[in-house]
């Protein structure tokens, strides 16, 4: 498995193309969140604090995987730690509904976990991209 791990995906690829759509949602979303956290956190019931954080956060993310995703060959150690990373942040997410740090409305609850199933599906996409790259 260390071997599979460490050689490099090839440019045009599945993976590729995932890792450019997460950059271009993150960054869409990050700038929205930065832009007007207070809007959508008066809208969503969540706290604007949050959503910069998230948005900042975003932003970074943005440009790593833009990064990955323009790289001619992506490091397969690269992309795993993307999707292990993309997972990690769709169910903390979710899980962050049940601790009681926040309480969303309605509105938000769904925009939770909408954003939470997106990134889910990118990260299967980009595990299905790394699997077929394999070959």
């Amino acid at each position: 498995m260390v071997g599979l791990l460490e050689s490099r995906v090839g440019r045009g690829t599945l993976l590729h193309r995932a890792l450019q759509l997460d950059a271009v949602a993150s960054g869409l979303l990050g700038a929205l969140l930065v832009a007007a956290s207070g809007a959508v956190g008066r809208l969503l019931g969540l706290p604007a604090v949050l959503l910069l954080d998230a948005g900042v956060v975003m932003l970074v993310w943005a440009g790593v995987a833009g990064w990955l995703g323009a790289r001619a060959r992506v490091p397969r150690r690269g992309a795993a730690a993307v999707i292990v990373i993309n997972v990690l942040w769709a169910v903390d997410s979710v899980v962050l509904l049940f601790t009681g740090w926040v309480e969303p409305n309605g509105l938000g609850v769904a925009f939770v976990v909408v954003q939470a199933l997106a990134v889910l599906g990118l990260a299967a996409v980009q595990y299905v991209g790394l699997r077929l790259s394999r070959t």
